[in-house]
């Protein structure tokens, strides 16, 4: 199929806003790539399925460098026109578009199969002279592109093709196209069947080939493989907790740590995989080892908690002191001794061939006390009450309190687990201090004593497939690193994400995470919610989440006044 055919499409989805008119001309897109199901994830601007954390490994200054290359002029050119448009996709379409007038004609048709191809590469490519090969393949895809073809291509590998598709669209679209639903009743009812289908799947390929076959039944969940996690909202307090879960309830301490999805495959092999579906196995071969140790079962699925602790006091410490075991990829066995951890295990969703996501909770309770031999500070189940009686539970949550954990998780015993849902099978209690977990779409450099440092962050929260501003945060971060998450750390992480740059201010891909705490909401015409933050201030960078996990619009007004 020929590359101009998708890039029609994008440019038809930029050309709108509307929700409806994206979803039905991608409907009629997924006609054209039925026998390519792979084609798919191209329409997000992706190479490769959403479990598959493959990355091309290009950044903004070598694609300045292959634009320059592929379009005869030097680095600078390509900058100064970069700070005119303020998007590297517009800058190779201009630049490429004088190329080819002066060359009066264009090269072969690009397909999208060789785009496919040619950027699938990337992510294999080590050694030396990498970057050159690299260069090179994107430079050969831009010389048989045309203008409108360049923009795209670059837009695809900087991972932002500025369309405004997310999964949410995209899944109403395999819904248009393959089911055609009568009315809305029955739009909704496939829109459930694919997104249960698509959390057990993460591949946007498999659920368009299996939906457009009445296969989606046959999704099973497969350890080895990342799955959506279950996710859970906040209950105002111990009341709440009980009216939304019902009575009697589980109690489970709620834990300051980074939650985790640990895979025991048919063959033995353990694979550890975030809530953002990163594998991060290599970063923690003590998990791995306390499993292997500690979990009884030839192959598994178990939803955990990784909590630091003081290897000399014993005590546990938060989230933001183990963070940096994440993203750390050498000196594992120092990092290791440094910062340990314990595994607190509190769901199972596979054992040995059986998926257990419609198994009600506390029957999935008693198989992981079953099968797990708790050592302290190794491997434990969370620590867990039943009971009916609001007194108990203001006790345990001290408890918790006290040993430095978040709160409680409140659960209901019969419910079901629903990966990827944000439903009312358990709720979060915490104390009384009003955070959301928000995402970074934009910063401002600073001035004075902060310049060269990225100092104000606009915060924001979802709303479906949008990211809606709630407000603007300069206060939490510290000036110097050993006092906590810094103002240069911030700078650094956002400037790899940097899509648009005018004067101080630059955009960023939405992808950073951080815990904002704030006095109260109150409704604001200032900000693309319609509602804004009293006092906000960053409190942690949220490490082990992603967009999916943010604070919704709904949740963001039930605060209103608060």
């Amino acid at each position: 199929m020929e590359y101009k055919k998708i890039c029609d499409v994008y440019h038809s989805l930029e050309s709108t806003t509307k929700g409806l008119e994206k979803t039905e001309i991608l409907a009629k897109f997924l006609r054209e790539i039925h026998d390519e199901p792979e084609l798919i994830y191209l329409l997000q601007g992706n190479v490769f399925a959403d479990y598959d954390h493959r990355e091309l490994g290009i950044s903004h200054q070598l694609v300045i460098k292959t634009i320059g290359k592929a379009g005869g002029i030097s680095d600078a050119e390509v900058v100064d026109e970069f700070k005119k448009l303020g998007d590297l996709g517009k800058v190779a379409e201009f630049v490429l578009g004088k190329k080819k007038q002066q060359m009066a004609l264009f090269s072969s048709k690009l397909s999208i199969e060789k785009v496919m191809t040619n950027l699938r590469r990337l992510p294999s490519l080590e050694g030396k002279g990498t970057v050159e090969i690299k260069i090179g393949l994107i430079v050969e895809l831009l010389h048989s592109a045309t203008p409108k073809e360049a923009k795209y291509i670059i837009r695809t590998v900087l991972s932002d093709l500025k369309i405004g598709v997310g999964s949410g669209i995209l899944r109403d679209a395999i819904v248009r196209y393959c089911f055609k639903p009568k009315d809305i009743e029955e739009k909704k009812v496939y829109s459930v069947a694919v997104q249960e289908a698509y959390d057990k799947s993460t591949d946007f390929a498999e659920i368009l080939a299996k939906a457009c076959n009445n296969e989606l039944a046959k999704i099973k969940l497969k350890p080895g493989k990342p799955v959506k996690v279950m996710l859970f909202p906040k209950a105002k307090n111990i009341d709440d907790a009980f009216r939304i879960v019902g009575k009697p309830a589980a109690f489970e301490y709620k834990y300051d740590g980074f939650r985790v999805m640990i895979n025991k495959e048919e063959n033995g092999k353990i694979k550890i995989f975030t809530r953002r579906l990163e594998e991060v196995t290599k970063q923690f071969p003590d998990i791995v080892e306390y499993v292997k140790s500690n979990v009884k079962g030839k192959s598994f699925i178990l939803d955990a908690e990784a909590v630091g602790f003081n290897a000399k006091t014993k005590k546990y410490t938060d989230f933001q002191a183990i963070s940096q075991r994440i993203r750390r990829k050498y000196d594992i066995e120092g990092m290791r001794k440094r910062l340990p951890i314990e595994l607190a295990v509190f769901d199972i969703i596979y054992f040995e061939g059986d998926n257990l996501i419609e198994m009600p909770f506390s029957k999935r309770r008693k198989l992981i006390k079953k099968i797990v031999r708790e050592e302290v500070f190794k491997i434990v189940l969370a620590k867990q009450i039943i009971t009916d009686d609001g007194g108990i539970v203001e006790k345990f949550y001290e408890d918790a309190i006290s040993e430095n954990q978040e709160g409680l998780m409140g659960k209901n015993l019969s419910a079901p687990y629903k990966p990827g849902a944000r439903v009312g099978y358990a709720v979060k209690l915490k104390p009384e201090d009003k955070d959301f977990d928000l995402i970074i779409t934009g910063a401002e450099w600073g001035t004075g004593k902060r310049a060269g440092w990225l100092t104000s962050f606009d915060v924001a929260c979802k709303n479906n497939d949008e990211f809606l501003q709630v407000g603007k945060v300069s206060t939490g971060l510290k000036e110097k690193p050993e006092e906590g998450l810094s103002f240069s750390e911030m700078t650094e992480i956002l400037k790899k994400l940097a899509v648009e740059e005018s004067g101080r201010k630059v955009v960023v891909k939405p992808e950073i995470v951080v815990a904002v705490q704030y006095q109260n909401v109150q409704k604001s015409p200032t900000y693309s919610s319609g509602h804004a933050l009293r006092f906000p201030r960053i409190v942690r960078l949220r490490e082990d989440r992603g967009a999916g996990d943010i604070a919704t619009l709904e949740e963001v007004s039930g605060e209103v006044g608060g």
